[in-house]
C-alpha cells in the first residue's frame, strides 16, 4: 500500500452492495480513462472535524454580502454531473459509470449532496456517502466565488448538530488544507471509522431541507 500510497486491489465492479462495503471499510474508487476499477486506502487521510470547523472571517462576510441559500437532498445527480463537468473527459475520475452508481447510491438513500443556490441557480455544491456518523466527502464544484466552501461551511454546522462526528476528504490538497483539513494516519482513521460506523445520526439529518444559516460564526467578527 506504500507505491502507490493506498492502492488496494483493482478490477471488481460498483455495485451498490461493493461500494458500500468499500466505504465501510475505509476504501474507496478512483481510476483514470482506460484504467480498471482501483481501490485506494491511502494514509495520512484529509478530515475535517465538523465540531471544530471555523470559516474564515472573509467567507463570513462573502456570504453576509451575497447570501446563497444552502440545501441537502434537492439536487444530488446535478451535483454529482457538475462535478464531473468542470474536469476534462481525460482528467475526471467521475465517468458514466462512477456517476450512474452514485446516482444508484442516492436513490438507496446512503449517497448525499450539499447544495448552494444564487438567484435560484445551482451555484456549487459536494457530495458524498453517509456511513454512520461519518461522512465520505467525495467531491465539490463552485460556478460562482466560494460557493464550495460555503457549502462545506453550512454542511459542517449542520452535521454536528445531527451528531456527525468526522468528514473524510480522502487525500490533502492545497484546498482542503486552506479550509482547515487536517490529516489522520491510517490506523487511527480506521479506529476512528470503526468507532462511528455503526453509530446513527439524528433522525432527519439527511432528508430534503434547506440549511440555517451557521449565525453564532456569522456574528463572530
Amino acid at each position: 500500500m506504500e507505491d502507490p500510497n493506498g492502492l488496494l486491489a483493482l478490477g471488481g465492479d460498483l455495485r451498490p452492495e461493493r461500494l458500500m462495503f468499500a466505504y465501510q471499510n475505509g476504501i474507496f474508487p478512483w481510476y483514470g480513462p482506460g484504467e480498471p476499477i482501483l481501490w485506494w486506502s491511502p494514509s495520512p487521510r484529509a478530515v475535517f472535524n465538523p465540531k471544530t470547523f471555523k470559516a474564515a472571517k472573509s467567507l463570513k462576510k462573502y456570504q453576509r454580502k451575497h447570501a446563497y441559500t444552502v440545501s441537502i437532498n434537492r439536487a444530488t445527480a446535478d451535483v454529482i454531473d457538475h462535478c464531473a463537468s468542470l474536469r476534462s473527459p481525460e482528467e475526471t475520475w467521475l465517468n458514466e459509470d462512477m456517476r450512474t452508481a452514485y446516482k444508484t447510491l442516492a436513490q438507496q438513500g446512503f449517497c448525499h449532496s450539499v447544495e448552494v443556490w444564487h438567484e435560484e441557480q445551482l451555484v456549487g455544491g459536494l457530495y458524498g456517502i453517509s456511513v454512520g456518523q461519518l461522512f465520505c466527502g467525495e467531491s465539490m464544484f463552485s460556478l460562482k466565488t466560494n460557493a464550495s466552501k460555503v457549502a462545506l461551511w453550512y454542511f459542517c454546522h449542520h452535521f454536528k448538530q445531527f451528531e456527525g462526528q468526522l468528514i473524510d476528504c480522502q487525500v490533502m490538497n492545497p484546498h482542503l488544507a486552506s479550509l482547515g483539513a487536517t490529516e489522520l494516519e491510517r490506523d487511527e482513521f480506521s479506529k476512528t471509522l470503526l468507532s462511528f460506523r455503526g453509530k446513527p445520526l439524528k433522525q432527519g439529518c439527511f432528508s430534503q431541507q434547506w440549511l440555517t444559516s451557521p449565525t453564532e460564526d456569522l456574528d463572530e467578527f
